[in-house]
């Protein structure tokens, strides 16, 4: 062995001794401990914020960035309603007059007729009605156009007289200075009302681009609306087009039963009011009829308007007896709405409670005015559908009852329909009442 082999095997000799003499005695374990682990100590010397914060803090925070967000894209989602409200409206109203004509056209072609040819009719069959209907109240208004300006003159000669002889005293003096004002201000006001005219102007184009919008969209909602929805449950993850799919079915259902109920509560108030209207002779009593018809749309504030109108036609034109008379008929009629009518016809449409149509309503007139206010309260009840069914059924199955889940009955019904239940099974055997479990299902059948 040379001198250099030797002086390599003595320095990894003293460099091995040296590495044992500075490790850690081995660990051994004992007969009891054959399974047990060398315990393991992490030290972390990184704060975090959970040292720093109370958990209240973290959790106001963590909702205060999400609502943030949330606020952030409903201003956006409204301002791009509001770009294309021109376009948004028609879809809407055309929508709606496809839930309410779209049994129709399926009956047609259950029969064996084409999906075109069915759509077209009910299409035409629509116009008809409508512009038969607009041109019947047109014409009664302008036949007792002038009777009524007549009276509308009397009527405010006599205001006059009863200002100058009641207990305010106002003297004609007085009446002429408040209708010198009146002028005054017309006159002064005469650029807003050329400026409100030109808008008006425009309103008429856009009214007539809606108009043939909503015939166009009507059509293809009748022909192919089936077809449409499927095409955009498509465009969806895989996982969730079952589920949406299914939720726009109950959703559907749930419009068309409301649209059905509405269109019968409105007929009903109108058929009421002007029968009311024609016995205490008020003039343009077909006109009023017609109104009460199309605000009854509206719920809850529609008809109050539309009788307050009724109700100011007859003080003018035939004097307060006759007005007191048709606020008792307007106020008879929306009783037999509120309480029979809604119930009956209404509950099993949609089970909304009365704030939340309130509510639906005011925030659709601040949104997109009278459209708004229209298309609030269906809006409403097709999300109720939805989200309870998408709740109760993530994965898409059908309900039991193969029933909308917007369409089961308030809180109220529920419980009244359970008592009768009850009583019924206590008379039919009192010494074995029934459990909950079959009052709940009798009720809900």
């Amino acid at each position: 062995m040379s001198w250099t082999q030797t002086v390599r095997e003595r320095t990894r000799a003293t460099l091995a001794a040296a590495a044992n003499r500075n490790a850690p005695p081995p660990f051994t374990v004992g007969p009891d401990l054959q399974d047990t682990a060398p315990p393991v100590v992490v030290v972390n010397n990184r704060s975090s914020s959970a040292d720093v914060l109370p958990s209240g803090v973290r959790t106001a925070g963590a909702w205060a960035w999400r609502f943030i967000l949330f606020v952030v894209a409903t201003y956006l989602f409204l301002r791009v309603i509001a770009l294309l409200h021109v376009v948004l409206i028609p879809v809407a109203v055309a929508l709606l007059l496809a839930a309410l004509f779209q049994p129709a056209s399926a009956a047609l072609v259950r029969r064996g007729m084409s999906r075109s040819l069915a759509a077209g009719l009910v299409l035409i069959a629509a116009l008809v009605l409508v512009f038969g209907g607009l041109g019947l109240i047109v014409r009664t208004f302008l036949n007792q156009f002038d009777n009524l300006s007549s009276q509308v003159s009397d009527g405010i000669a006599e205001v006059q007289r009863w200002l100058e002889r009641g207990p305010l005293h106002v003297t004609d003096a007085q009446l002429s200075q408040y209708v010198d004002r009146i002028r005054e201000s017309v006159t002064a006001s005469q650029g807003s009302i050329t400026t409100g005219a030109l808008n008006t102007a425009a309103t008429v184009g856009e009214v007539v681009t809606g108009f043939f919008l909503v015939l166009f969209t009507l059509f293809f909602f009748l022909r192919d609306g089936g077809q449409i929805w499927s095409f955009l449950c498509r465009l969806l993850p895989r996982e969730a087009r079952v589920p949406t799919a299914r939720a726009g079915h109950y959703s559907w259902h749930t419009l068309v039963s409301y649209v059905r109920a509405t269109v019968l509560v409105a007929f009903v108030d109108a058929v009421g009011i002007g029968i009311g209207l024609l016995v205490l002779r008020v003039p343009m009593a077909v006109p009023l009829a017609a109104l009460v018809f199309l605000s009854a749309f509206v719920p809850v504030v529609g008809a109050t308007l539309s009788g307050a109108v009724a109700v100011l036609v007859a003080l003018v034109a035939n004097g307060p007896v006759t007005a007191i008379s048709v606020l008792a008929v307007v106020i008879a009629v929306q009783q037999l709405e509120g309480h029979v009518l809604q119930p009956l016809i209404m509950g099993r449409a949609v089970a909304l409670h009365p704030l939340s149509v309130i509510l639906a309503i005011a925030c659709g007139v601040v949104v997109a005015g009278v459209i708004g206010g229209l298309i609030a309260v269906p809006l409403l009840a097709v999300l109720n559908t939805a989200i309870r069914y998408l709740v109760h059924h993530p994965s898409g199955e059908p309900t039991p009852d193969r029933e909308p889940p917007g369409t089961e009955p308030t809180d109220e019904q529920l419980e009244e329909a359970q008592d009768r239940a009850e009583e019924a099974r206590r008379e039919a055997d009192p010494a074995n009442p029934p459990p909950v479990s079959t009052s709940v299902a009798s009720a809900r059948g």
